[in-house]
């Protein structure tokens, strides 16, 4: 929770993904900066509290929920549980299926076909990219190696295609 809220409940403008919950074991920065997402994880923490999931005893303090727990629960009001895995290169790497099965019912509502978090990642590094971002910045705003990044920046089907207008 206080990855997200300050102690007097205001949300938190620059936060840390810790890395013991990433997907990748790689801590990274975090900006809590996009009105249309504080507002909707907003309206999420006030249903929390009316369903009384993850509440404290002392409800001055970060809104009222527990500002050691996490920022998401199961509906049952449980921590969602992650599976910590040994990778073919032997990295660590994190999963949650729980999350993974919300994430394809959310594409799935919104009409997007075959969504997942690596699509989102990856469009999200390709706006970047195509917005004049350079590449070390997104890298570390994905926690990906810089590698990674070129190769999902690199396959820019937009810009592949403007290449190839410009060739015909």
């Amino acid at each position: 929770m206080s990855d997200y809220l300050n102690a007097d409940g205001s949300v938190r403008r620059d936060s840390v993904l810790r890395a013991e919950i990433a997907f990748n074991g790689k801590e990274r920065d975090l900006y809590w900066v996009a009105r249309y997402v504080t507002q909707s994880l907003d309206a999420y923490l006030d249903s929390r509290l009316a369903r009384g999931h993850g509440v404290t005893t002392r409800p001055q303090a970060y809104r009222g929920l527990d500002n050691a727990g996490p920022l998401f629960l199961a509906a049952t009001g449980t921590p969602f549980l992650f599976t910590r895995r040994h990778t073919s290169t032997g990295k660590i790497s994190y999963s949650c299926e729980s999350l993974t099965a919300i994430y394809r019912h959310l594409h799935h509502q919104a009409g997007i076909e075959n969504g997942s978090a690596s699509a989102a990642r990856r469009t999200f590094a390709v706006n970047l990219r195509r917005s004049g971002v350079d590449l070390d910045t997104i890298r570390r705003l994905l926690g990906l190696s810089l590698s990674a990044v070129k190769r999902i920046v690199d396959s820019d089907p937009v810009r592949l295609g403007a290449i190839v207008a410009r060739v015909i």
